[in-house]
C-alpha cells in the first residue's frame, strides 16, 4: 500500500498536527471583516517547522467561502507574478507601475524590465499598479462576501526588498479603504524582523504574528494512530510510542518517520501491521534524512559565530552549561549571550533549566556530529568551531 504520510517540503499533510487554533482564528478573522487583526499576519518559525503547511490551510479556509487566493513565493518577479494572476480571464498583455521596484515581466507575448516608475507592455489598457490589480480584482467579486487572499512564502535575505515594499505600501491603501483583502507573509524570525523594522514598512510592526512551534506529543500520538488505521494498518502502544518520541514534535519530522516506517513495514511483507522492528528501522532513515532535508540547510544559513555556537553545544550529550559555551568560544559570557539569543529566537535552542540549553531541532547534536566526522575527521567539535570563529574575525 502506498504511504499516507508526505515527507516532501510544503505537501499538505494527512493530518495537520497541532495548528487548529491558529487555523480558527485566522477563520474567525474571515468571517469577521475588513479591520480583524489575523488578516495581516506573520507565520514564522524554524525550517521544517510547517509555514508553507499552514499557508496552505490558510488558503483552504478562505477558498471555501469563495475567495480568490495567489501563493507566492518571495523571489525575484514576485509582484509581475502576482499582478498576472490577479488577471486571470483579463489581457495577458498589461500595463503597470510599480513603487520603487525593478523587475521582470514574464507575460506571454511580453518581455519588459521595470523600472521606477512605469512600464508599458500593451498599447491601449490603463496603467495598473498592484494596488490597482488587487483592487480591480475585488471589483469583479462580491465583496460582502468574497475577497482576496495574498500568502508570499520564503520571506528572506535573498527577497527584493523593492518589491515587498510595493507589495506592503498597496495593502497599506487597502487595509484602509476597508478592502475585503488578507496578506500572510511567512519566513523565519530573523527575516521576518528585517522587514518588519524596514523604515518604509513600519506599519506591518503591527501585523499578528503565528509562531510555530514543536507540537505536544499527545498530539502527535493521536495523529499516528489516526494516520495509520485510516490507511489500513494498526501499531500497537509501543510503536505508537516510539513513532512519537522519535519526532520531538517536529511536524516535518511526523511526516518522515511516519513514512519511513510505513515503508519499512511493506518491505517487510507487514500489509497490515507496522511493528517496532518497522518503526525502528523507520526511526534510524528518518534520522539521516533530516540531516539531509533540514539540519544541514538550517545550520548553513547562519552566521559563522552562531553555526560555532551550535557545534560547541554538540560537544555535550545532554543540555549544555552556557557559561561553558562562551568559555569553549575563548568569548566573555555577554559576547556569546548575543547567538544564544539569537538562536532561541529561532528555535534552533531553547533553555533547560537555569544558565542551560538544549538544541531544539531534532537530531541537531547527531548531525553536526556527523558534519565534522564526515568533513574534518581530524579535528573535533571545538576544534572546527574555533577554526569557524577565528576566520569570521579575520574577516570582520
Amino acid at each position: 500500500m502506498r504511504s499516507p504520510f508526505k515527507p516532501t517540503a510544503g505537501r499538505q499533510p494527512p493530518v495537520l498536527v497541532g495548528r487548529d487554533r491558529d487555523i480558527e482564528n485566522f477563520r474567525m478573522a474571515i468571517e469577521e471583516g475588513p479591520g480583524a487583526p489575523e488578516r495581516l499576519l506573520f507565520v514564522t518559525g524554524a525550517r521544517g517547522i510547517g509555514k508553507t503547511v499552514m499557508l496552505n490551510a490558510l488558503s483552504h479556509v478562505v477558498e471555501e467561502q469563495g475567495w480568490i487566493t495567489v501563493n507566492e513565493t518571495a523571489s525575484a518577479g514576485f509582484v509581475s507574478r502576482i499582478v498576472h494572476e490577479l488577471q486571470v480571464g483579463r489581457p495577458k498583455q498589461i500595463s503597470y507601475t510599480l513603487p520603487s521596484a525593478s523587475v521582470e515581466v514574464p507575460f506571454a507575448g511580453a518581455q519588459a524590465t521595470v523600472g521606477l516608475g512605469q512600464v508599458q507592455v500593451s498599447t491601449g489598457l490603463e496603467p495598473l499598479d498592484i494596488r490597482h490589480a488587487i483592487g480591480d480584482c475585488l471589483d469583479r467579486l462580491d465583496e460582502d462576501r468574497q475577497g482576496v487572499l495574498i500568502t508570499l512564502d520564503e520571506l528572506g535575505a535573498e527577497s527584493p526588498m523593492e518589491e515587498v515594499r510595493a507589495l506592503a505600501t498597496a495593502i497599506q491603501h487597502l487595509i484602509r479603504e476597508e478592502r475585503n483583502i488578507a496578506v500572510v507573509f511567512a519566513g523565519i524570525p530573523s527575516m521576518v524582523d528585517d522587514v518588519v523594522n524596514d523604515k518604509v514598512l513600519t506599519f506591518l510592526r503591527r501585523a499578528e504574528r503565528f509562531h510555530l512551534r514543536n507540537v505536544r506529543n499527545e498530539d502527535v500520538w493521536s495523529a499516528f494512530e489516526h494516520t495509520i488505521s485510516e490507511n489500513g494498518k494498526r501499531a500497537d502502544y509501543e510503536v505508537l510510542n516510539a513513532l512519537t518520541l522519535a519526532t520531538h514534535g517536529y511536524p516535518f519530522m511526523i511526516q518522515l518517520v511516519g513514512h519511513q516506517a510505513w515503508r519499512a513495514s511493506e518491505n517487510a511483507g507487514h500489509n497490515d501491521e507496522i511493528t517496532l522492528e518497522d518503526a525502528q528501522q523507520g526511526i534510524e532513515k528518518a534520522r539521516d534524512r533530516i540531516g539531509e532535508l533540514v539540519n544541514g540547510p538550517a545550520v548553513d544559513g547562519l552566521p559563522p559565530m552562531a553555526r560555532a555556537y551550535l557545534m560547541l553545544m554538540a560537544v555535550d550529550d545532554g543540555p549544555s552549561n552556557t557559561t561553558e559555551i562562551a568559555h569553549r568560544m575563548h568569548k566573555t559570557p555577554q559576547y556569546a549571550s548575543v547567538y544564544r539569543a539569537r538562536l532561541i529566537h529561532e528555535d534552533y535552542i531553547k533553555p533547560a533549566g537555569r544558565g542551560y540549553v538544549e538544541f531544539t531541532m531534532p537530531f541537531m547534536r547527531e548531525y553536526l556530529r556527523q558534519y565534522v566526522a564526515f568533513n574534518q575527521l581530524e579535528q573535533n567539535l571545538e576544534d572546527m568551531a574555533l577554526s569557524i570563529i577565528q576566520s569570521a574575525e579575520e574577516a570582520n
